[in-house]
């Protein structure tokens, strides 16, 4: 009686396995290009850069006296697109060293509305 019920289970288990074989999906594998893995490292310095930024005590205190919440503002610098992050820290290397932060919060906020108006996010929520 034993050796019988251990023989439906081992059959039972085979079964499902040979079964389950047939269903094994191949993973796609590609090699990265140089130009794809460059970019994504200029895409970490370039975040890197605008997040050290942002984390400043004095641009966190001009975004919540303009009404914007810092945390979702670093959520949104994230989802910029290279050109946009790029665009973004271009626009922080042409201010003055040590001085108008105000300009870097108004470009950011730009940036920020150009996105609202073309629909890619949505910041002012509608009801």
């Amino acid at each position: 009686m034993e050796i019988s019920r251990l023989r439906g289970a081992v059959v039972r288990f085979a079964s499902v396995t040979l079964i389950g074989m047939g269903f094994v999906q191949a993973a796609p594998a590609a090699m990265i290009n140089t130009g794809y893995l460059i970019d994504s490292q200029a895409r970490a310095a370039s975040l890197a850069r605008v997040e050290v930024l942002l984390a400043r005590d004095d641009v966190k205190q001009q975004l919540v006296k303009l009404g914007v919440d810092p945390a979702m503002v670093a959520e949104r610098v994230k989802g910029l697109s290279n050109q946009e992050l790029l665009q973004l820290e271009q626009s922080m290397d042409d201010q003055k060293a040590g001085g108008d932060i105000l300009g870097l919060v108004g470009a950011v906020f730009v940036v920020l509305i150009i996105l609202e108006l073309v629909g890619v996010i949505d910041i002012f929520k509608k009801s």
